[in-house]
């Protein structure tokens, strides 16, 4: 059996463990162990993105990487303007890690963020579209692609895998909080085009990208619903049976709600998936939000 180390085990992760360790022996990097995870049958690595000197175990550890870990903490400050500094420590740390072995990982998988491409507009774009970032966030999910990007292109470098994954969502993971207390969406006019993934497709992504993924490619994770935002706050509240969120203007929006909400309203796009089917094969289990929350109604999760 090949080694396979996640770098971030997280929901997502956790959901394909099953599946992975039983084609791989699974290694996960944690800050902490975790007795669950020592359940499932993964060996845990102490250590810590921030900390480079706790990540010497990680060289020549395993022929398959899967990338998850979020960016490092960035200021609330930043969150609604772009910052052309904005970089991605940690990626560079696993980096510099892994090429400390004797030979470098075969496969490399990295979940990115749909909030690369930035505000399109409502736009249906592809992989091909200009990366256009608008958020210190989404800016340093950009600078981690380009780093795994010149990662790939090294001699007897790894087979890099982009994943960019928008609102990753399941039964246990709804907005139901918000929509219980009534916070507001956008009215038609302003409402924004927003993006879904099951947390489980976006899982099997991850395992189709490691035999299938093809050499420095990016690849769009998202299932074949075309919902404006406040459309899907509707479906959500609709198969709950719960009230549908009230609709204001961007102008009341501004002075109503969050700084990190009001900055995923500013962008719209729709992505194309063909990618995703074609190359990686890979047939969603949940193609449509309204098909996932099929059956839900009276309960679901607590999110």
């Amino acid at each position: 059996m090949q080694n396979l180390l996640i770098v971030g085990c997280g929901d997502v992760m956790r959901r394909a463990l099953p599946s992975l360790t039983r084609h791989y022996r699974v290694y996960a990097l944690v800050r902490e162990r975790d007795p669950h995870l020592a359940d499932l049958g993964v060996t845990q690595i102490r250590g810590d993105l921030d900390r480079p000197q706790t990540l010497r175990r990680l060289a020549g550890l395993a022929q398959l990487v899967l990338h998850s870990a979020p960016p490092a903490e960035f200021a609330a400050s930043a969150e609604s303007a772009f910052d052309a500094d904005a970089s991605d420590p940690r990626t560079k740390h696993l980096i510099a890690a892994l090429r400390r072995g004797k030979s470098l990982p075969r496969r490399l998988v990295y979940i990115s963020t749909s909030g690369v491409y930035g505000d399109c507009g409502g736009a249906l774009i592809d992989e091909t579209r200009g990366l256009g970032a608008q958020t210190a966030r989404a800016q340093r999910r950009v600078d981690a692609e380009r780093q795994l990007r010149r990662f790939g292109k090294t001699v007897g470098g790894s087979c890099v895998s982009l994943l960019r994954a928008p609102g990753i969502y399941a039964a246990d993971r709804l907005p139901l909080e918000r929509l219980r207390r009534g916070d507001p969406a956008l009215a038609s006019g302003d409402d924004p085009y927003s993006n879904h993934i099951h947390a489980e497709d976006l899982g099997r992504a991850c395992i189709a990208a490691l035999t299938r993924g093809r050499p420095n490619r990016a690849y769009n994770v998202a299932d074949d619903s075309q919902l404006t935002m406040g459309e899907y706050f509707d479906t959500v509240a609709d198969a709950l049976a719960l009230p549908r969120p009230p609709r204001i203007a961007m102008a009341e929006a501004q002075q109503r709600l969050s700084p990190a909400m009001l900055s995923f309203m500013r962008e719209s796009r729709r992505m194309a998936n063909r990618r995703l089917k074609r190359e990686l094969r890979l047939r969603l289990r949940y193609p449509t939000v309204a098909a996932a929350l099929a059956g839900l109604r009276g309960g679901g999760g607590a999110r």
